[in-house]
């Protein structure tokens, strides 16, 4: 007898039953409960789903990136001429060795099953054994009027070897995923973000980033995993005291397919929104959807690459991308997520 024929039998009433009780066995037995101690995000869950992220349901996830106009911010004076467009070049495979602290980011928004990229980053409470993820704010969370995106998972070195085509279509999970699918346990993001963001326009883009901390069960931390995690520069200097700035991610909508890694390298320029608000960074970039939540880079006086921002909006016409600068409240925002 098929499944199908088998509820048939079932009255209505006692399949919502079933259905009711189901539900509340399930939250009672995989709920992550917010953090204690008031760490992360207010609000947060993210309950396990085993086996969810297969190969086939990453590959079906879109990029959910906010849309804004290619004249955005052009009418205010702290905002500099807009960059020549920078092709997006392939990173080099594998890329767990070229370039291990970039990854995934994949959850469930509204529309359905999402995609973003991060970054993992240094954890101060947590020397050498870092859980912790930069991303997007719009990556994690819905801004005003929305809530916590969910089945959030980070999947380092994603589709290692930058398999396409058949190659991709028939791989396995340990060539998707090598080194693992981590789950979301702590979140947060800006005020900014959670009261102001939104889907179109730019709004509650200066405030646009996103810490995450993911574990999975038994072995080693995310960190010793990847084999890295990158410090962060908060208040870093302006875009006209940075001589470059190289911006990673993997673009998913077209002309890309979101199964590579691509980087951006410009020198930076200012992007305002608002007069009351710092201005972004920008970059010449060609990039496409997918590509937000990914970690731009540059180097500090001591000559050591760090994260100084991550991919937050960019136009149709996929000419540029711009990012927040991280002040102080991303500093609280780390600082709050961090830790074991």
């Amino acid at each position: 007898m098929s499944p199908s024929h088998a509820t048939a039998r079932i009255p209505v009433r006692a399949r919502l039953l079933v259905i009711v009780l189901l539900a509340l066995v399930g939250a009672a037995g995989c709920s992550v409960p917010a953090a204690p101690g008031g760490r992360g995000g207010p609000g947060f869950t993210n309950p396990v789903v085993p086996g969810l992220w297969t190969p086939e349901r990453m590959a079906g996830a879109t990029g959910a990136d906010p849309d804004v106009p290619d004249d955005l911010g052009a009418e205010f004076k702290g905002t500099d001429p807009e960059p020549a467009p920078v092709r997006a070049a392939p990173e080099r495979t594998p890329y767990r060795l070229n370039a291990p602290a970039v990854g995934k980011l994949f959850f469930d928004s509204p529309e359905g099953p999402s995609v973003c990229s991060a970054t993992v980053v240094e954890d101060p409470r947590a020397p050498g054994r870092s859980g912790l993820v930069w991303t997007a704010g719009h990556c994690a969370h819905g801004g005003a009027g929305g809530k916590w995106h969910r089945n959030i998972v980070f999947v380092p070195a994603y589709n290692d070897l930058g398999l396409t085509g058949p190659g991709r279509a028939g791989a396995g999970v340990d060539e998707v995923a090598p080194l693992g699918v981590w789950w979301a346990d702590r979140a947060g993001t800006s005020a900014e973000w959670r009261e102001e963001g939104a889907a179109s326009g730019g709004a509650g883009s200066p405030g646009d980033f996103a810490v995450l901390h993911v574990t999975r069960e038994g072995g080693p931390s995310l960190q010793e995993a990847a084999g890295a995690a990158v410090p962060v520069w908060f208040d870093a200097p302006p875009a006209v005291e940075i001589p470059a700035v190289k911006a990673w991610g993997y673009p998913a909508a077209e002309p890309f397919d979101g199964e590579r890694m691509f980087a951006c390298q410009d020198r930076p320029g200012r992007l305002a929104i608002r007069t009351d608000r710092a201005s972004l960074y920008r970059i010449g970039c060609t990039m496409t959807g997918g590509s937000s939540g990914g970690g731009w880079f540059a180097r500090r006086p001591d000559g050591t690459l760090a994260l100084i921002s991550n991919t937050s909006i960019g136009p149709a016409a996929s000419t540029w991308l711009a990012g927040p600068r991280l002040g102080e409240e991303a500093r609280r925002v780390y600082r709050e997520t961090a830790g074991p």
